[in-house]
């Protein structure tokens, strides 16, 4: 079973391991200076949702985890980054698996903690980062079409489409005005390049606002973003960072004194939950309540093999009965009772709040 990964990328200093920190409570050097991470930082975040709990407590299982995200975070990309400059390479390559990739991007002046493109703008930070991630896919795009195009004088159909496949994923790269991800069809992802493409990630553009929050920095921001139909969400990350290291008891009564709503972590969670297209399915097994993220659109053989490969392999049928009837009737008995538990076969599309209990066979 393989956790979904999101990238955190941005420019040196501008609070991508401290965030990271915040959501995954891992605990990663932070310092003032460039560079100070140089192997990916990698832990897993928690995705907030009350329903866990709330199916946990009527099957009466003590035991309850959430679903969970996993986060890389790689240093910090400078200009160049896309020809090696500082590692630049290095660092891309540890992003190019991911499923989606947040943007970090600093609102914040600081005293001892330096901007290595000199002065705070948001703006300008966004686009150079974006410039580098695009220049890195283009550069991999253009081997792969040298290549295709010494194969493709064979004549051979596949080939030529492949060329032609790959050509198309070019301009689309080249395209600055629009995300590349939005206009990839179905068919062009089997002419993606093993390496994989940045740009064609589904993003999330994170304004770090600090303690020293620099006003009016954000506007020139908020229109690219909405012209790209890129998520925006502010966070103070050192903030956040501080809530995390807090019991829960704690952090709540600090978010109330300082009147603080919703954490802008379990915001990041929520947007990042939906850029992947993900949706929570829940299993109850042996006095443990756990959540499950799957692609939107899963089949039950699919989401079972979430939780194991053999389950998918050696699937039987999965009793399934929603999240609203689950918890209207207590209990897997009286949902089945009351006709509310449904018997599915593997091609069944699980629904978010599916609560389902896998029958499967033992495979060799």
């Amino acid at each position: 079973m393989s956790t979904l990964k999101v990238g955190i990328v941005g420019l040196p200093n501008a609070g991508k391991t401290t965030l990271f920190n915040a959501l995954s409570r891992a605990g990663a050097q932070v310092a003032p200076y460039p560079f100070t991470t140089v192997e990916p930082n990698v832990g897993v975040a928690f995705v907030p949702d009350e329903r866990l709990y709330k199916v946990a407590d009527l099957a009466g299982c003590e035991k309850r985890v959430p679903a969970t995200v996993r986060f890389i975070d790689v240093a910090g990309l400078v200009e160049g980054a896309s020809k090696g400059e500082g590692l630049g390479n290095l660092f891309l390559s540890h992003v190019r698996g991911v499923d989606a990739i947040l943007h970090v991007v600093r609102a914040f002046e600081g005293l001892g903690v330096s901007h290595v493109a000199g002065g705070t703008n948001p703006l300008r930070d966004v686009e150079l980062i974006d410039t580098e991630l695009r220049l890195s896919d283009l550069e991999i795009l253009e081997r792969e079409i040298e290549k295709t195009k010494r194969v493709a004088k064979s004549g051979k159909k596949e080939e030529k489409a492949k060329l032609e496949g790959l050509m198309e994923l070019e301009r689309i790269v080249e395209n600055e005005t629009a995300p590349a991800k939005e206009v990839v069809s179905r068919k062009l992802l089997d002419y993606l390049p093993e390496a994989g493409l940045l740009t064609i990630k589904p993003m999330m553009i994170v304004l770090n606002v600090g303690d020293e929050f620099v006003e009016g920095t954000e506007e020139e921001l908020s229109v690219w973003v909405e012209e790209r139909g890129i998520p925006l969400v502010k966070v103070n990350a050192e903030v956040e960072a501080e809530l995390a290291e807090l019991e829960p008891e704690e952090a709540e009564e600090f978010k109330s004194e300082m009147g603080i709503g919703e954490a802008s972590l379990e915001t990041i969670m929520r947007s990042s939950y939906q850029m992947l297209g993900l949706i929570t399915f829940f299993s109850i097994d042996s006095g443990e309540c756990k959540g499950w993220s799957t692609p939107e659109g899963s089949t039950a053989s699919q989401a079972a093999g979430r939780i194991h490969s053999d389950f998918e392999k050696g699937f039987v049928k999965a009793e399934v009965v929603h999240y609203h009837d689950f918890t209207s009737c207590g209990s897997f008995a009286l949902a089945r009772e009351k006709g509310l538990l449904k018997v599915e076969g593997r091609d069944y599309v699980v629904c978010d709040g599916d609560v389902i209990h896998f029958k499967f066979a033992p495979t060799s």
